[in-house]
């Protein structure tokens, strides 16, 4: 399993954590948003994942990875 820390921008509220949450989960990763440092924990199992699909994913959601 690998663990990254990604900045994403335009997180603001309990929508913005379950929406990203959410959608982490339906991908098989797992996922921890904190706000107040418009952060989000990602674990997951690099053979089954990339890098780049987590961040496509969150950007599905309507942010941004920076």
């Amino acid at each position: 399993m690998q663990n990254v820390t990604l900045h994403v921008e335009g997180m603001s509220c309990g929508h913005c954590v379950n929406s990203v949450e959410s959608a982490l989960k339906n991908i098989g990763a797992k996922g921890q948003v904190e706000l107040s440092t418009k952060t989000v924990q990602v674990q997951f199992d690099e053979g089954k994942l990339t890098l780049e699909a987590i961040k496509e994913t969150i950007e599905e959601q309507g942010y941004d990875v920076v």
